[in-house]
């Protein structure tokens, strides 16, 4: 007896497919069995998944009827009907049939297969590295967008487009010789910007220092490979809105990507886009991360646009703060959709927070058993992201406690001398009614 086995080819499929396992055979035996196996861990584990005994079965073959040789072709199929990562992996098809010569020695053939299961990438965001943080407006900094790309297999193909134009960026498979840090410094405190000096003095570092520095092409690449450009704007003052430096060419944008597998067989997919950022070029400007895979019938995209904060929205709570609340000035939103994320920081116009502190990072600024001392104070909320900053104020208002009456306990909890002088009135007067 002879004994041919083949399992038919399949092309990729994706979750949730209904695929169906084919194994064709060839003999002039007599059937034995057919038994399915699914291959796991490399090889070293079959799990049945189909038998088919054809001693406990009708629909056998009545072969050993006829003398002479006749050929019979066999099929068995095993229909998965919604396929899941988990069963992508190799698969076989053993069948055995009876010698012709002995009944007792069976003959054995088997084929395999692997089935490919591929999957859709389920979720696609777009941030900013290493944000929120103090960012500087006024040099040549590095800025990085983030792409990540989940649940995919196999990894997909990832790339940016600004303003619905694919980027054309410089492969960066390492992180370049010096930038291996990026992250941003701090902004320069408001009452020290020297984009308010007029250049004049700011040129040659005093005044009267002669021209202004001149305009250079500075050279293409990353912000740690690229000298400042002064702006030739003699004797004016700059506003804060326009930093000190400009581009004076197309920035260069670099790109990496990376995967990794994850414990369900798919592949979480990272791409980096990094370049100088302007503000004055970039503000506005629309960023979005797309990808590519087999599973998807058109791309995925996540889209951002770099805008700086304006206008934030403050609120209070308690709306009407007593003596000794606990008051809460939150910052609820802007008057625009702001990315990156902003650093919020708080002061107290002319003074000190409550706390001591001079400022105070967050969303929230928290004063705890507020005394009447404050009733007035001016505090000043800056929120800055890397494309601008701007700043906030809110007034307030403590009115009087009638739990607390109006100057029995300063702000460090001691008696008033008010209180004091109305105590020994008091007591001098019983004294006296009792004598009388």
């Amino acid at each position: 007896a002879y004994l041919t086995v083949s399992i038919e080819p399949l092309p990729p499929v994706v979750v949730g497919d209904a695929v169906t396992l084919k194994c064709n055979f060839k003999t002039d035996g007599k059937m034995r069995e057919i038994v399915w196996y699914r291959v796991t861990d490399g090889g070293t584990i079959k799990q049945k998944i189909f038998t088919f005994d054809a001693m406990f079965s009708t629909n056998f073959s009545h072969m050993e009827n006829y003398r002479k040789r006749e050929d019979l072709v066999y099929q068995s199929t095993v229909r998965l009907p919604e396929v899941r990562i988990s069963d992508n992996g190799p698969y076989e098809c053993h069948v055995g049939i009876y010698d012709r010569a002995t009944r007792e020695k069976v003959v054995l053939a088997s084929g395999n297969v692997f089935l490919n299961v591929m999957a859709p990438p389920t979720s696609i965001s777009v941030l900013a590295a290493d944000t929120p943080a103090p960012f500087s407006r006024y040099q040549a900094q590095n800025f990085t967008l983030v792409c990540v790309v989940s649940g995919g297999k196999p990894a997909p193909l990832v790339y940016f487009k600004r303003d619905g134009e694919p980027i054309e960026a410089t492969p960066l498979p390492e992180p370049p010789a010096g930038t291996g840090n990026w992250a941003p410094r701090n902004l320069l405190h408001r009452d020290l910007d020297d984009t308010k000096v007029p250049k004049s003095l700011t040129a040659e570092g005093g005044v009267g220092g002669g021209q202004p520095l001149a305009t250079a092409d500075p050279p293409r690449g990353l912000a740690a490979e690229r000298d400042p450009v002064t702006e030739i704007i003699p004797e004016t003052v700059v506003s804060r809105e326009l930093p000190r430096w400009v581009h004076v060419a197309e920035p260069i944008y670099y790109f990496r990507h990376t995967h990794a597998p994850v414990s369900d067989g798919t592949v979480e997919a990272r791409a980096t886009l990094t370049w100088t950022l302007n503000p004055q070029i970039d503000n506005e400007a629309l960023f979005s991360c797309e990808v590519k895979h087999p599973a998807l019938s058109m791309p995925m995209q996540s889209e951002v646009t770099l805008v700086a904060p304006k206008g934030p929205k403050i609120t209070m709570t308690p709306t009407r703060a007593r003596v000794g609340d606990t008051v809460r000035i939150l910052v609820q939103g802007f008057q625009n959709e702001v990315f990156p994320e902003p650093l919020f920081t708080w002061t107290r116009v002319g003074s000190r927070l409550l706390d001591g502190s001079a400022e105070h990072d967050g969303k929230e600024l928290v004063l705890e058993r507020v005394p009447a001392e404050l009733n007035g104070s001016m505090y000043r909320c800056t929120a800055q992201n890397p494309l601008g900053s701007t700043d906030t104020h809110t007034r307030l208002i403590v009115f009087e406690n009638p739990n607390i009456p109006r100057g029995t306990e300063d702000s460090d909890g001691s008696l008033s001398s008010h209180c004091g002088f109305r105590l020994v009135l008091a007591l001098t007067l019983t004294v006296i009614l009792e004598l009388t």
